[in-house]
């Protein structure tokens, strides 16, 4: 009779100390509250907006006089090519908005998309330079996806401009088999403010997401399939050993 009090006592303790320490799945991201949903309003399927250069972004450019001539004649084997040929040094964009370039110092470029930057640095460049030819490119503009399991996470550099959801996907290994493919949440910053859109893959109703183009500074995350019965026997397993450890003691203690 004792022995089953001690042993439901024990039996109480145990779920006490599961419940104050339950972890289970506790490494699960980007929950939604209950009752809210992703948006699930149209995707855009391409960029609303040429990107524009942030603070912290790395940049390089490429010059050459005369409308590019001496790119041309590089490229036809005639001759090297000219200033800012060959190799490029990366530039970062200071928290002023503002970037350190040889002869011309410091250049305001926050806020500015590709082709204004490079129209801005052709005007600069054309004081020292003749017909001056100026080619910018951001070097660390990337992804970070999130396949269906927290410690797969990869960041994905945007080598290409018109990369797609798939190919992003496809860079991070595909979807994990924890991954849901119905519960994909594609969190884009617009105007200062990260935006949510749901997209769902488990369907051939999902190739219209496929193809959507991915931009700089995107977080896809795959949710994961919550593991419930392995999530428990890992929290539980340590209580029962110590509970196990403490019954055999007591057990012994009793019979002497």
């Amino acid at each position: 009779m004792r022995y089953n009090r001690t042993v439901r006592l024990m039996t109480f303790i145990t779920v006490g100390l599961i419940f104050q320490q339950c972890g289970i799945n506790s490494n699960i991201m980007f929950k939604s509250a209950k009752g809210e949903h992703a948006n699930a309003d149209t995707i855009p399927m391409t960029p609303s907006e040429d990107y524009q250069i942030s603070v912290d972004d790395k940049l390089t450019f490429s010059l050459s006089t005369n409308n590019g001539t001496k790119i041309i004649e590089s490229m036809s084997g005639i001759q090297n090519e000219g200033i800012g040929g060959g190799n490029r040094s990366e530039y970062i964009v200071r928290k002023s908005g503002k970037v350190e370039l040889p002869i011309l110092g410091e250049v305001a470029v926050f806020g500015l998309t590709i082709p204004e930057c490079e129209d801005t640095l052709q005007k600069l460049f054309s004081k020292e330079y003749q017909d001056p030819f100026v080619q910018v490119s951001i070097t660390n503009q990337r992804v970070i996806v999130f396949p269906g399991n927290g410690s797969d996470a990869k960041v994905i550099p945007l080598t290409n401009s018109n990369t797609t959801l798939m190919e992003a996907i496809a860079a991070a290994g595909g979807i994990t088999e924890r991954g849901k493919a119905n519960t994909i949440k594609l969190m884009r910053k617009e105007n200062g403010v990260r935006k949510i859109y749901a997209i769902d893959l488990s369907t051939i109703d999902g190739l219209k997401f496929v193809d959507m183009v991915v931009q700089a500074n995107d977080y896809i995350y795959v949710e994961p399939n919550p593991e419930l019965a392995k999530e428990v026997v890992k929290e539980i397993a340590p209580i029962f050993a110590i509970i196990s450890s403490a019954l055999v003691i007591f057990t012994v203690f009793t019979k002497l």
